[in-house]
């Protein structure tokens, strides 16, 4: 299993929208749209978990891509620098 990033993502994206697109390339295991907790709009990134063929597949294929008139940031998600356990 994969976790891909998906950045510059626009505000009104909705995780069904998110979804939707990346079933194109197999099965979403999991996916997670970080949105504010106040207006509950997309923050501009979000996470997809896919089988490893299946995510290189949609990264080839979706990385730079127009949606929603922004061009898509499509990777695999890479751990943060010094982030550790609270």
């Amino acid at each position: 299993m994969k976790r891909l990033f998906i950045g510059n993502l626009p505000a009104n994206t909705t995780e069904q929208e998110l979804i939707d697109l990346f079933s194109e390339f197999g099965t979403v295991r999991s996916s997670q749209l970080v949105t504010d907790i106040f207006s509950g709009e997309c923050k501009g990134f979000g996470f997809i978990a896919m089988e490893g063929h299946e995510s290189r597949a949609a990264i080839a294929a979706l990385d730079g891509k127009d949606f929603k008139g922004k061009s898509l940031k499509v990777n695999f998600e890479s751990p943060k620098a010094g982030r550790r356990g609270r």
